[in-house]
């Protein structure tokens, strides 16, 4: 301890610190040192307290090397986050090996923060796919896990909507409500029809539930799992609201770089849940980087689409060095 004892310190100050230095120095207990110095339990603990105020103790947390606690912390005051995790992925160019080294990074957060009695919501995704495949088995009472968009390209793709809720189920040994539509119709009228159907009505209400959700982030360009063949929606259907300053998606509600939710035919036509029920989940994680997906995850943590992000480190440096 840097601090000297004097003739002059204040008795109460001079128990502080013996308290301070048989806590901190000595790793005693706070009964055990109540008892060495006759003291009651609350006092040894308000002891403690002002030996810190006083400066006595100064408190240091050592941030080992490959961690980015500093980043993530200022991340979250920026931009209202819950919680961050910027991690280092070893090709933030390639979409597909970003997705697979965030999709182990989310598995263990994941595992991490479910609890019984979650409500789980899943969108889709390469990056979701990762993380459920890296999940261990673990079982929770009470848990359900639903899908929160129809389901969205081949129906045998491991990145599908329908597949990573019943996987994701099997892991944890829980409920699932499954989405029995496509995520994106041909028309508004064919989308109203069939939200009417009744089980897919029952699991749209339902979803109001979730409190717990995994996102994907999407990107507009070639390599993004929505546009590589067009099969969800061709580049002519995306082009115009592209032109109006589109940059992303969750859960096929598109947005621009603010976040603001854009109203086209596309936001007709899809099957799940709304942007007012993304907005009112509890913890929304989103879990996306790469150099490509940039204005997506902008946009994403602007408009409040999400309010937990696993990225890269880049990513995170770029989103704290962005002007408003």
């Amino acid at each position: 301890m840097p601090v000297e004892v004097t003739a002059d310190m204040n008795e109460n100050l001079r128990v502080a610190l013996k308290a301070a230095q048989l806590y901190y120095e000595n790793e005693l207990t706070q009964d055990e040192i109540a008892k060495k110095l006759r003291l009651s339990r609350p006092k040894v603990s308000r002891l403690l307290q002002e030996a810190r105020d006083a400066g006595l103790v100064k408190i240091t947390v050592a941030q080992p090397p490959g961690s980015h606690t500093d980043l993530e912390r200022q991340l979250e005051q920026r931009y209202r986050l819950l919680d961050v995790m910027a991690v280092e992925v070893s090709q933030p160019a390639s979409y597909v090996q970003t997705a697979r080294e965030l999709g182990v990074v989310a598995a263990g957060y994941f595992q991490r923060i479910v609890q019984d009695n979650d409500y789980i919501g899943l969108t889709w995704g390469l990056t979701l796919s990762s993380m459920v495949e890296n999940l261990s088995q673990e079982k929770h009472k009470h848990v359900t896990v639903a899908q929160l968009v129809g389901g969205l390209g081949e129906p045998d793709s491991e990145a599908h909507a329908t597949d990573l809720v019943r996987r994701l189920a099997m892991v944890l040994e829980a409920n699932m409500q499954v989405i029995p539509a496509p995520g994106i119709v041909k028309s508004a009228e064919l989308a109203q029809l069939l939200r009417a159907e009744p089980y897919v009505a029952q699991v749209l209400e339902q979803i109001c539930q979730v409190n717990l959700a995994f996102v994907g982030v999407g990107a507009f360009n070639h390599d993004s799992l929505m546009m590589r063949n067009e099969r969800i929606l061709s580049w002519e259907e995306i082009q115009p609201i592209v032109a109006r300053g589109a940059v992303g998606d969750v859960g096929l509600h598109i947005y621009d770089i603010n976040g603001n939710v854009l109203c086209s035919d596309i936001e007709q036509r899809l099957i799940g849940a709304s942007a007012e029920i993304y907005q009112q989940i509890d913890r929304v994680v989103g879990v996306a980087g790469g150099t490509s997906k940039y204005p997506s995850i902008l946009g994403a943590v602007r408009g409040r689409l999400i309010n937990t992000l696993i990225t890269d480190v880049d990513t995170a440096q770029r989103l704290l060095a962005e002007t408003d």
